[in-house]
């Protein structure tokens, strides 16, 4: 019982040492929460996010406001970092901790006292000034990160290979900042590509497709891309058609991100060409598409066809031949043996 107690210490002692924080979620996740401070009388949600703008070399003024509201005190480590989009998806998120930020999330100079760790009580609030100094050389355009409160307390432990490591949750406010300059939306479509399943017998049960590509931004704005998928088979027959709809997401310059159409009633047999068009309704001429084509074809159904066909032609032969043995006159006989 001492061993396993000792070992559960070393465990929990290399979990310290490996913590990992969740990427940070929206401004609130019901237990507490980050906000801009709002003027007073004016409700917690007054500002949903950080919106700033400053000239290079410039100073800026905010304060930020964490809200507890569970029953218990509890105590973060309050940070500033940058955002990026989640790979997969194009999720909006914040760095952990241990990832040091190399933008906006170094501009932000904290109070002496949130420098360390900050405690708020139960059903209470907790605000703090803070500061954005903008670099001199700092390039125009949107530079978007977030201010995070990390709970200190571990909420959880979960497997890693053979060690266990303990979670910590963070919840961060989002900041979007914007220095002065030339404007230069960019939104790309790249990387297209179609994967199939389709049934072993065609016709009795719907093909099915995956349509996968990739958005890059690489203009220095945010961009809120909307996306239109269409199709076309022989003879530019459309086979898919799905109008122009809003992702729901903020795509960051910078960044890129995979996304994922799934197709239900894909063709069975067909030649089919992908189209992948990707625009901003805040940006009408920035629009980018691109293609990329399939051969749809029941390779099951055509194999069996062709084992068949192969099975039929294989015994035709064989028939012929045995008819022809049958058919063959019987040799002479030797009339000078016979003598």
């Amino acid at each position: 019982m001492r061993t396993r107690t000792l070992l559960l210490g070393l465990l929990l002692g290399l979990a310290a040492l490996l913590l990992p924080a969740l990427p940070a979620t929206a401004a609130d996740n019901g237990t507490w929460g980050v906000f801009p401070t709002p003027p007073a009388g004016a409700a917690m949600t007054d500002r949903a996010y950080f919106f700033h703008q400053g000239e290079a070399g410039t100073t800026i003024s905010d304060s930020a406001t964490i809200v507890n509201s569970s029953d218990k005190e509890l105590t973060f480590q309050i940070f500033a970092t940058d955002a990026v989009n989640t790979p997969v998806g194009g999720g909006f998120a914040l760095l952990p901790v241990e990832t040091k930020p190399k933008d906006v999330g170094t501009w932000v100079v904290l109070p002496p006292e949130a420098k360390t760790t900050v405690t708020v009580p139960p059903k209470g609030r907790k605000d703090f000034p803070f500061s954005v100094k903008v670099p001199a050389d700092a390039t125009p355009g949107d530079h978007v990160g977030g201010i995070v409160a990390l709970n200190t307390e571990v909420e959880g432990i979960q497997q890693e290979g053979k060690v266990q490591v303990g979670v910590k949750r963070q919840v961060g406010a989002r900041m979007y900042f914007r220095v002065p300059g030339p404007v230069t939306p960019g939104l790309s479509v790249e990387d297209v590509k179609v994967s199939r399943a389709a049934p072993l017998l065609p016709w009795v049960k719907d093909a099915r497709a995956k349509i996968t590509y990739s958005l890059v931004n690489r203009g220095n704005v945010v961009v809120e891309p909307k996306v239109t998928v269409s199709a076309e088979g022989l003879f530019g027959r459309r086979v898919l058609d799905r109008p122009s709809r809003e992702l729901k997401l903020v795509l960051l310059p910078g960044q890129r991100i995979e996304l994922t159409e799934e197709w239900a009633d894909a063709p069975q047999s067909d030649w089919v060409t992908v189209d992948i068009t990707a625009g901003a309704s805040a940006y009408p001429d920035l629009v980018s598409s691109s293609a990329t084509g399939f051969l749809a074809v029941p390779w099951t159904a055509l194999g069996a066809l062709l084992v068949l066909a192969g099975a039929a032609i294989a015994a035709r032969v064989l028939r012929r031949r045995r008819r022809a043995a049958a058919e063959r006159p019987e040799p002479a006989p030797d009339l000078a043996e016979a003598r």
